[in-house]
């Protein structure tokens, strides 16, 4: 396939940062009247956004969450990362798979502007990414929906056929495959347990790899075929 863009998911494909947020989200539902723990987060909520999020729960217990949760989610993750995210937390070779791969680039992530800018920054990729950097809260609906890769790849002016996703989340997969957009499976996070790999390819994952510095030649075998 001919590939005119390269789109990426932020926390935990170019940041490894999905720990840190689910003990940041856990710990804010907790307070509120909604147990549950860091695991339980990821087992539910990796890849989605907190608008997501709190409608999600909502449904599920019969009630209004505070008017302000989603900005409380965001500061609670914002205050974890100014403690915990440190510039060593990026994804081993990713700064290198950015600079060698010559084509057009941005991202598409569940995540507050602020957030994505945040965790970037810390990776040292920030400067080189923007200001193609796009966030949930600029569509309607986030994943697994199509609409924030869809947005990308209009604001990128690059067909959504032509475009190839990098995901970690199964909603990631989904909502790329549902954009007709080619993904490829990231588990190398932090947070990716034995089996992930597996898990993204049943999504709709074309091809997994766990080492960013493997995305150029992956890259290359896919426009080859």
């Amino acid at each position: 396939m001919a590939i005119d863009l390269v789109i990426f998911d932020c926390d935990g494909v170019l940041v490894d940062s999905e720990v840190i947020s689910c003990r940041a989200h856990a710990a804010t539902l907790t307070q509120y009247g909604y147990p549950i723990t860091p695991d339980q987060v990821l087992d539910r909520f990796l890849g989605i956004s907190d608008r997501e999020v709190r409608l999600c729960i909502e449904a599920e217990i019969g009630r209004k969450l505070p008017d302000d949760f989603e900005a409380l989610m965001n500061r609670a993750a914002l205050d974890r990362y100014a403690r915990d995210l440190r510039a060593i937390s990026h994804v081993d070779g990713a700064i290198d798979a950015i600079d060698a791969i010559g084509l057009p680039k941005c991202v598409a992530s569940s995540g507050t502007p602020e957030k994505i800018r945040h965790g970037l920054t810390c990776a040292g990729l920030f400067d080189r990414l923007a200001p193609h950097i796009f966030s949930a809260t600029q569509v309607s609906r986030g994943k697994p929906a199509p609409d924030l890769f869809l947005f990308a790849a209009e604001q990128m002016q690059s067909p959504p056929g032509r475009c190839l996703v990098v995901e970690d989340s199964v909603p990631g997969v989904t909502g790329a495959r549902a954009a007709g957009m080619t993904v490829l499976g990231f588990h190398g996070g932090g947070h990716c347990r034995p089996g992930h790999d597996a898990t993204l390819r049943a999504a709709g994952a074309q091809r997994t790899f766990d080492d960013m510095r493997q995305l150029p030649q992956l890259l290359g075998q896919i426009a080859a075929n």
